[in-house]
């Protein structure tokens, strides 16, 4: 056997042992209940900083690290993504931190196709909430492993059972409790580790920015010092027992069961067991499949695709930044790539970890890690970049648009900007634009998820470009996908207008409410109006 053959046995190798110790995860949850706080706590346990932070720093405790924009830091959510990675024992955790405010919800839809797993963070007062079901959603499209963890459980909410009871009855999704509180919401104890039956007491630290301290007793030493509350707990248990309710790695792993792990992510408790839970059972990464539907192992050559992009990160460089998930192979900085939309030659040279507005060069990268390519002008959500033999990856679609609003350029003179801008803010995917002959170049129609999203934009065309725009919102809350032989019809409707996505050429329908669709369908059956993903018309429970 030649040397070079060594060498890619070697690599390849190499290649199998670093993906089989990631662990790619993303935490879903619907705004407020404690995503950001969480994302800090984790990181604080695995050492990645010294302190967490709050959402909104008081006193000597600072933000959260992975808010960075002046908008996030002003307004307490996060707004851009953001990829932690987290070495504990010998395992690397990639969390990708996502936006969780409802409006910025499309972005965090992108995101699960860069995850293996999900985390559903539950409010132990709230549970199942409108945003999180949508996430869920796509999570059950894609067939993914989902972990819940019910945190804020040092607040009053409500019965766990009751929670258990709920996750299955609403989403269809086994709960397997992993451990169980001891003590009722609002008066958090501690946890029994269900596999070893061994009880940790949670110590509550000054603010919540440095580790909780843990004691563990035994099952005598706690019925002593518990008292009623332990009582309480070992009945649940014995309940649970009965039912069957225990972890299965098979339908884990199909989504169709989901441990459940109890906790406080703002003190610090319960966080470690999240931890050593996602190393004990989400899965490592898979041999990804590209759009003929044809595996690429994970040591093949390198292959990524960009799931996230960002420009202006760095005010002082004015730099566009494409954050890509590695599926297979090593990638080692400087390497030549190709671009599998224009088979052109895509240099690295410049290449980072991101984390908030920490920056750090990263010279090689597995499958499962994370990477932000600087000035990747050439790039956009849903690229496929490539070594060896050529892949390309199924696009990332987009997601149903909620609320519309028509741009035009404050100053008539900085009309160029104007469109620079917003082609811009479209291939980041902020907002899709949507034009027509009917409106024009000159007056796009901007279209997101959630209304705040018109506020990035806002922000970011006064900034970036120097080109304010004046936004007109239309009347319209959903959209239906449909084709060149309906739009006519469609188009001149009562309440429904046709327009041409930019990015892909879709012909969508725009329409006023649910009621005037259910009208539309009812007297044109044999026109096209598709549903977009997550975009239903039912109300939201």
């Amino acid at each position: 056997m030649s040397v070079t053959a060594d060498n890619v046995t070697q690599q390849s190798g190499q290649t199998a042992t670093e993906s089989g110790r990631r662990r790619t995860f993303a935490v879903i949850s619907h705004p407020d209940a404690g995503k950001s706080t969480l994302t800090e706590a984790l990181a604080l346990h695995a050492a990645a900083i010294s302190s967490a932070g709050a959402v909104h720093g008081k006193g000597d405790r600072r933000g959260v690290t992975s808010d960075w924009m002046e908008m996030e830091q002003a307004r307490g959510i996060s707004i851009t993504s953001a990829a932690l990675r987290i070495d504990y024992g010998d395992c690397v955790l990639n969390l990708l931190d996502t936006p969780g405010h409802a409006d910025f919800s499309e972005d965090t839809y992108r995101v699960l196709s860069a995850v293996d797993c999900a985390v559903m963070l539950l409010d132990s007062a709230k549970g199942l909430e409108p945003q999180t079901l949508k996430l869920f959603d796509v999570c059950r499209a894609r067939k993914m492993p989902v972990i819940t963890f019910v945190n804020k459980w040092d607040r009053p909410g409500r019965e766990p059972l009751e929670l258990l009871d709920e996750i299955e009855q609403r989403i269809g999704l086994r709960p397997t409790p992993v451990n169980w509180p001891v003590g009722i919401a609002g008066d958090f104890r501690g946890l029994i580790d269900r596999a070893s039956g061994t009880y940790t007491k949670m110590h509550r630290t000054p603010g919540g920015a440095t580790r909780a301290e843990e004691e563990q007793l035994t099952a005598e030493q706690a019925a002593e010092v518990e008292e009623e509350a332990w009582t309480q707990a070992v009945e649940e248990l014995e309940l649970l027992e009965e039912i069957g309710a225990e972890y299965d790695e098979e339908s884990f792993l199909a989504g169709e069961s989901s441990p459940v792990l109890f906790g406080a992510a703002l003190p610090n408790f319960g966080v470690s067991a999240l931890l050593d839970t996602l190393v004990a059972v989400a899965p490592a990464p898979s041999d990804p499949v590209d759009a003929k539907g044809e595996t690429r192992p994970v040591t093949a050559p390198f292959s990524g695709q960009v799931f996230k992009m960002q420009a202006n990160m760095d005010k002082a460089h004015r730099d566009r930044m494409a954050f890509v998930r590695v599926a297979s192979g090593r990638f080692d900085r400087g390497m030549v790539l190709t671009h599998a939309a224009t088979g052109r030659p895509f240099a690295t040279k410049y290449t980072q970890a991101v984390f908030g507005s920490e920056r750090n060069t990263i010279d090689t990268a597995f499958p499962g890690d994370v990477i932000a390519l600087i000035n990747a002008q050439a790039l956009s959500v849903g690229d496929t970049l490539y070594d060896g033999p050529k892949v390309e990856f199924p696009p990332i679609p987009s997601f149903a648009p909620e609320h519309f609003a028509v741009a035009r350029a404050v100053d008539s003179g900085r009309y160029k900007q104007f469109q620079r801008g917003i082609a811009q803010l479209d291939s980041e995917g902020v907002v899709q634009v949507l034009t027509s002959d009917v409106r024009g170049e000159q007056a796009p129609v901007l279209a997101a998820v959630g209304p705040l999203q018109f506020d990035v934009v806002k922000h970011r065309m006064e900034e970036e470009f120097r080109a304010p725009v004046e936004l007109s919102f239309l009347d319209y809350n959903l959209a239906r996908r449909t084709d060149a032989e309906s739009a006519p019809t469609l188009h001149g409707l009562s309440g429904a207008e046709v327009l041409k996505r930019r990015s892909d050429g879709e012909l969508l329908m725009l329409v006023h409410n649910k009621w005037r669709l259910r009208v539309i369908e009812r007297d044109y059956p044999d026109a096209t109006m598709e549903p977009l993903l997550a975009g239903g018309v039912e109300e939201t429970a």
